[in-house]
């Protein structure tokens, strides 16, 4: 996988997007979640929710699109479809509180083999809150992690145990990283796809957990 960070948050939404489904109504939290908008197919209809009021979000802006009244979870200026509809933070929250919501997708620094998820703080750094990423948890039917398999430095961020303060548990479904897609499961972490390049064996040894392996590994799209 490519060292250059933008080139790692775009292939991490590809295949992000490749997991979406006809007529699903998708939350995309901040960070890599947003660039999914560049990658969701024409050929199936998904709505694309930002927490801030809108559905129907399009592609991320450039040049002449650029409009800061409309902007995503990352706060950069984001395009609408000819369908979309923005309304109050009120009717937002309701929205994904009540339960419509079929799928959250949520940036994490950790993720555990229980499906509990870390993503709003680590201690001693300045804290920005928690925002609404505890709602998006437990307010959707399946809940999307997009995240790079490991830290700055090395270290896996998919854990038998979370080490920083929780946001969510037993929430986590599906975690899609730079190195591999990994569904949760009530026996264990599965690992379902790898990226072009790697083996089992590399995400195995970047990833700390044992990963379930079935007799067939997919590979995710480059």
């Amino acid at each position: 996988m490519s060292n250059n960070s933008s080139e790692v948050r775009e292939f991490i939404a590809k295949n992000v997007a490749t997991l979406l489904e006809e007529g699903n109504l998708v939350n995309l939290g901040a960070g890599i979640p947003t660039h999914v908008t560049n990658h969701v197919s024409k050929d199936i209809n998904i709505m694309l929710h930002a927490e801030c009021g809108l559905i129907g979000c399009g592609p991320l802006a450039h040049g002449d699109e650029v409009d800061y009244t409309l902007v995503d979870a990352s706060t950069r200026p984001t395009t609408r479809t000819y369908d979309s509809v923005c309304f109050d933070s009120a009717l937002s929250f309701g929205i994904i509180r009540g339960g419509h919501l079929d799928v959250s997708i949520l940036g994490a620094l950790e993720v555990d083999e229980h499906g509990n998820m870390a993503n709003w703080i680590i201690p001693g750094k300045t804290l920005n809150g928690v925002g609404g990423a505890m709602d998006l948890c437990v307010g959707a039917k399946k809940l999307i992690v997009a995240m790079e398999h490991v830290t700055k430095k090395g270290e896996p961020k998919i854990l038998k145990e979370c080490t920083l303060p929780l946001t969510c548990l037993h929430e986590v479904n599906v975690i899609v990283t730079d190195m591999a897609i990994i569904d949760i499961t009530d026996k264990g972490m599965v690992l379902r796809a790898i990226a072009p390049g790697l083996t089992v064996e590399d995400v195995q040894k970047n990833t700390g957990v044992d990963l379930i392996i079935p007799d067939i590994v997919g590979k995710m799209v480059s």
